[in-house]
């Protein structure tokens, strides 16, 4: 048992739950706006799309993260014109926009790469890996810790940034006002639509960011398909954590540890199917204690009622 839960298992489960966590983030801001978005996987399949191109394009691992988060926040536009502007169910558009990220991120990658099914460079540079003076010679902390992407030390950064602004600005307490009870945000000459399409545009700027620490910060390449779920488990993470920043992290980090358990589980010779099983197993079982206790579904009702 001391071998399973060692250092580099936690060690691990912090590079796994980044892209998690930051997609969940944008749907916490989402939510808070009533914006029941169902794009984020989506949005990061996108953004780890884009993260590699930018890297083959620019050769800069920094100016490909830009170009992943510029790419998002475009693609995001998307659902929040046809959500905020056409009045359209934003479930209807999230679902839609999943099937269009699938589809153009295969079709760009023969287009682009000239392959099929995945894209590898030996030559590619991915994110570098900071080693933390003084924690890192912590015995286990530092082995933790230390040594992991820029991008993971930013998720934890901005889940602070954004549990203050959401509960310590004026700002902060108009965004949520709008997901809360639009009418009356409206009502005081808080302008709706614009902090509606700046929490899509932050989601977009989050997904992007997860985007890339999945396809820059862990494997450097992109396979079809490679966010395998995790846009969903984000939006489970950010109903379980009732979109505030505190619970989406302790959420995500559920499910992120779950992820890097089971793959801990495939060197005891246990069926990979099963342990991939893992993280959606305790996806579903959450969602079944919690389902009726998700904030994402009096947001949805907020949001409908300004419709």
């Amino acid at each position: 048992m001391e071998q399973l839960l060692d250092a580099a298992l936690f060690s691990s489960t912090l590079r796994v739950v980044t892209p998690i966590l930051l997609a969940a983030l944008g749907g916490a801001i989402c939510s808070r706006v009533g914006l029941f978005n169902v794009a984020l996987e989506g949005f990061v399949l996108v953004g780890a799309f884009s993260g590699i191109v930018g890297n083959y394009l620019f050769g800069n691992v920094w100016l490909a993260v830009l170009f992943a988060v510029l790419c998002v926040m475009l693609f995001s536009l998307i659902f929040g014109y046809l959500s905020i502007n056409l009045n359209a169910n934003p479930i209807v558009v999230g679902i839609s926009l999943n099937f269009l990220a699938t589809g153009m991120t295969t079709f760009l990658l023969r287009a682009i790469f000239n392959v099929k099914g995945a894209y590898y460079d030996n030559e590619m540079v991915g994110l570098p890996k900071w080693e933390i003076p003084l924690i890192k010679d912590i015995p286990w902390v530092g082995d933790v810790i230390s040594g992991q992407s820029p991008l993971v030390y930013l998720a934890f950064i901005l889940m602070f940034v954004l549990q203050f602004y959401l509960f310590k600005t004026v700002s902060g307490f108009r965004l949520r006002s709008v997901g809360e009870n639009p009418v009356a945000a409206k009502s005081i000459g808080i302008k709706v639509r614009k902090h509606q399409y700046s929490a899509v545009l932050a989601c977009g700027v989050l997904c992007g960011l997860a985007g890339a620490q999945l396809s820059l910060g862990q494997v450097t390449m992109f396979t079809e398909g490679m966010t395998a779920g995790r846009g969903f488990i984000a939006l489970v993470a950010t109903m379980l954590g009732q979109a505030n920043p505190f619970g989406v992290m302790a959420s995500s980090l559920l499910f992120g540890f779950m992820d890097a358990f089971g793959i801990r589980l495939q060197g005891l010779a246990i069926p990979s199917h099963f342990t991939q099983m893992l993280p959606y197993i305790v996806t579903l079982i959450a969602m079944f204690f919690f389902k009726d206790r998700s904030y994402m579904q009096d947001a949805l009702k907020a949001g409908g009622s300004s419709r």
